[in-house]
């Protein structure tokens, strides 16, 4: 089971922001290394001693930006090419690389209810999570087909499951599962997935849907973006002190419902625009 996390009264720790205490803004591209000394200092412990390996850097953070880069052939011609994303702290500084592997076919034929296989990678370019989504109607009247996705670190040591979870009113929910398929946190989503303007969030609970003990949030990323383009920006915080391979399997997460919700949501938006001008 996942260690302990902060109710929901509890405040959690948050890190620097960009410029922030009046110094000068942090240093664009990589973030420093686990354990890399600053200038002066001494080197610190790389993380936990049950960390895996390459993802000691998620004990010392709370928060996590994922942007998808925007593929200029997809946004002038509508082709779909695999994705791509930056996961960024809150001082805009890359902490891993994302890159899709699907071959073309797949993604032409099933569109976002593809299966992929997404490779997470550290500043080495060196696969430091493995997310492995199989192929599966997207249906949430049918238990048979609720989705699920395999969280792995190494890629054949599975850590955790992302498991879609049966709403009668197809209410966005899944489970955020242990290696040994147990529920550790619920997600819970909007019923409307469009939200001009605005953010879309998706609150992370303990087991019991009760305890607030985090968030997933579609940030809003401009109207031509939103309206010509599917890359999107979320962001996903949770306590400082929680298991880091419970942090890396809310952080697979983001991505599974990246392909649900919002992998064509051009065309909702669209559809809200026209609603609000009618």
């Amino acid at each position: 089971m996942s260690a302990p996390y902060p109710t929901g009264g509890q405040p959690i720790s948050m890190q620097p922001t960009a410029g922030g205490g009046g110094g000068p803004p942090p240093p664009a591209g990589w973030a420093p290394a686990p354990g890399a000394p600053a200038p002066g200092g001494p080197v610190t412990a790389a993380g936990p001693a049950n960390c895996p390996r390459g993802l000691e850097y998620l004990a010392s953070v709370d928060q996590l930006i994922v942007k998808q880069k925007m593929e200029a052939l997809e946004a002038f011609t509508g082709f779909e090419t695999n994705n791509k994303y930056e996961v960024l702290n809150t001082m805009g500084q890359r902490v891993f690389m994302a890159v899709e592997d699907t071959c073309c076919c797949t993604r032409c034929c099933c569109g976002a209810a593809r299966p992929f296989d997404i490779k997470i990678m550290d500043n080495h370019k060196k696969e430091v999570l493995h997310l492995e989504r199989p192929l599966r109607c997207e249906c949430c009247l049918c238990f048979c087909c609720l989705q699920k996705m395999e969280v792995q670190a190494p890629k054949g040591n599975i850590i955790g499951f992302v498991r879609q979870a049966w709403s009668p009113c197809c209410v966005p929910k899944y489970k955020i599962n242990n290696e040994n398929d147990e529920t550790v946190l619920r997600i819970r989503g909007p019923c409307f997935r469009c939200n001009i303007c605005g953010d879309i969030e998706f609150e992370v609970t303990a087991p019991d849907e009760q305890t607030h003990v985090g968030q997933i949030s579609k940030q809003w990323t401009g109207l031509a973006k939103e309206i010509f383009t599917d890359a999107d920006n979320f962001g996903v915080t949770f306590p400082l002190d929680m298991e880091i391979k419970t942090k890396a399997t809310m952080l697979g997460a983001v991505f599974l419902i990246d392909f649900m919700y919002f992998e064509g949501d051009e065309k909702d938006v669209k559809k809200e625009m026209k609603r609000l001008t009618d």
